[in-house]
């Protein structure tokens, strides 16, 4: 199946694969897949995650394949079925999945975010719900899934550590990211890092309302020092967020850092096309710092100047 569909910029539309498992129907973004394969026998790891299958080698690279079915806590797939290949947080990793149905143009503002009874806490791998055809298609959240098995991979909250003591209380930052598990995180890497002013929004639509009620009372720049905001979020989603920022003449100085696990060779030629000021993957949140000092500290130079 040919997952290589290109979306202009801005427009807040995503691809949503919709595969099964069992009697059940999930999605991911497109934008995360790299091939879908048929399924393969895979060498078992010793001590592994009960979760993973094990890994096999097509062309020459290592993949680990995750029991996706193990892991939303039902039976485990047996043999058969498919591997989606994904490719997010800088790793190669195939889920084992029962059938591929198709895929489905949709835009974030179609998308249902969860509500408290579903995904009252950070244990939720739910992100979404779409409903095509009169059937329900839950919208899974990879990053989670993954961090659950190692917890490094959804931020490297170590390298926080190595930057010791430090003041940023002068500085405010807007964050835009909708998993309820990295928002905490981030939040507590950068309160870690000194910056303790932060306004958090659960999507990029939550984001751009604070913005604009920035504007309404005066100039945006004294509310907010920088906007750190992920790519994929339901109602709004970074890229459109970025669009609209940079459009607007008020905020378009605002120095925005896409943070995301999305950010590949062809999302960062997006970011760019957007104007977003700095582009970088999670886990890496020790680049992300070093990012936000060098932005709000060149963005205040020239404001001076």
């Amino acid at each position: 199946m040919d997952t290589n569909i290109l979306l202009e910029n801005g427009t807040n539309e995503l691809e949503v694969l919709e595969f099964t498992i069992g009697d059940k129907h999930y999605g991911i973004n497109v934008a995360k897949i790299r091939e879908i394969l048929s399924y393969q026998p895979v060498t078992p790891i010793p001590n592994s995650d009960p979760t993973v299958e094990g890994i096999f080698m097509p062309r020459d690279t290592m993949i680990t394949v995750v029991n996706l079915s193990a892991c939303l806590g039902f039976e485990p797939s047996e043999e058969g079925g498919l591997f989606i290949i994904t490719n997010f947080n800088k790793l190669n990793i195939a889920f084992h999945v029962d059938q591929v149905l198709g895929i489905h143009r949709v835009s974030w503002t179609d998308i249902i975010k969860p509500d408290q009874t579903v995904n009252a806490n950070e244990e939720s791998v739910t992100t979404g719900i779409i409903k095509f055809d009169d059937k329900l298609i839950i919208i899974l959240d990879f990053e989670k899934i993954v961090s659950d098995i190692n917890p490094e991979t959804g931020l490297r909250v170590s390298q926080i550590d190595e930057l010791g003591s430090r003041d940023r209380s002068d500085a405010n930052i807007l964050i835009a990211e909708d998993s309820p598990l990295l928002s905490k995180l981030i939040q507590e890497c950068l309160k870690k890092s000194g910056y303790v002013n932060l306004s958090i929004n659960a999507d990029g639509k939550a984001a751009w309302d604070t913005l604009c009620e920035y504007k309404a009372q005066g100039d945006p720049h004294d509310k907010c020092d920088l906007i750190i905001t992920d790519i994929e979020m339901p109602l709004m989603d970074g890229h459109r967020l970025t669009k609209l920022v940079k459009e607007d003449d008020a905020m378009k100085n605002i120095p925005l850092i896409i943070f995301s696990s999305l950010v590949n060779d062809e999302m960062r030629r997006k970011g760019e096309q957007l104007g977003a000021d700095a582009q970088l993957s999670k886990p890496e949140i020790g680049q992300l710092v070093d990012a936000i000092d060098r932005l709000i500290a060149e963005a205040r130079a020239k404001r001076a100047s």
